[in-house]
């Protein structure tokens, strides 16, 4: 693993106990320059895992609690009369930050989802004709109540695509939940982590992921599982292009992870759920899951 990844994996497990598959993770889409959406059940550990972060590479963090009658003036500004001097002045939102928690997304309403949806694809806001752009780097984490949940209002196929990853952090094993049960103070931690990367740091990795190589052949190879997402007779809808161009991203992060300048077909293996699955639509009673595992094994690798 890189040093940079080591280090940062480390001192975010610190704080989020167990879960090193989930820091991994978001660490890939953070190097990729993408944003996560964590679809799981309270108290696992989401706000920890984005705190954490935020804190080990010292950057400025926000949390934005969504709710039915959250605004999109609530999460990107707006413009704010002045009384002493009659001016309207542009007051930013928790949007302009370089770390972003929007917790239980899909419990406000489509126009406000957009609006954060729109900073993500565009890296800016525009309010009454006028454009600001926001911190680079900048990152979201999004959660996601289960669909089962009352009073939610779920994400449209054209914005889940956004996410370049999806990830569940799921419960604790049983000796890891003792020692985090036993001791009550994860939140204390992150607030006393200290940093241990910057965001200059930050800035060269992804300059050096950028140069990450991927072979054709491992690209055609991705290609062609999309195909053949799109042809499966238990999708609905398969990925797109775009799709596909998230997980050529993705695997090359990866990759630098794992101190390589090369993307190798396990990059592949060990990405493909967390890039694809919520990209997917299975037909009733499908599972998304299930459809990636089998289009995996039936698509030959490449030689």
């Amino acid at each position: 693993m890189s040093p940079l990844a080591k280090t940062l994996v480390d001192a975010i497990g610190q704080t989020l106990r167990g879960k090193e598959d989930a820091i991994e993770l978001a660490i890939v889409a953070l190097l990729a320059g993408g944003h996560i959406l964590i679809e799981d059940h309270p108290g696992v550990g989401k706000t920890l895992l984005a705190k954490s972060l935020a804190k080990a590479l010292d950057l400025p963090f926000q949390r934005v609690q969504c709710t039915a009658d959250l605004l999109p003036s609530d999460i990107v500004g707006a413009q704010v009369y002045q009384p002493k001097t009659g001016e309207l002045t542009f007051r930013p939102g928790p949007v302009f930050t370089s770390v972003l928690l929007a917790d239980e997304l899909n419990r406000t309403p489509p126009r406000t989802q957009s609006a954060l949806l729109e900073c993500m694809a565009e890296r800016r806001v525009t309010i009454d004709r006028t454009t600001h752009t926001l911190p680079d780097p900048f990152f979201v984490i999004a959660t996601q109540n289960p669909m089962t949940a009352a009073g939610t209002y779920p994400l449209p196929e054209n914005q889940l695509d956004r996410f370049l990853l999806c990830l569940h952090i799921g419960y604790l094993d049983v000796e890891h939940e003792i020692d985090v049960v036993a001791r009550e103070d994860g939140h204390r931690l992150a607030e006393g982590l200290l940093p241990v990367a910057s965001r200059d740091d930050l800035v060269k990795a992804r300059a050096a992921v950028d140069g990450v190589r991927c072979a054709r052949e491992l690209v055609a190879f991705m290609v062609e599982l999309a195909n053949r997402t799109r042809t499966n007779n238990d999708a609905l809808q398969g990925v797109s292009t775009r799709g596909a161009q998230a997980l050529h991203r993705a695997c090359r992060a990866r990759a630098f992870m794992h101190g390589r300048d090369f993307v190798v077909p396990d990059d592949v293996r060990a990405l493909l759920l967390a890039t694809w699955s919520h990209r997917l639509t299975p037909r009733h009673g499908g599972n998304a899951d299930a459809i990636l595992q089998e289009v995996l094994a039936e698509t030959p690798l490449p030689e």
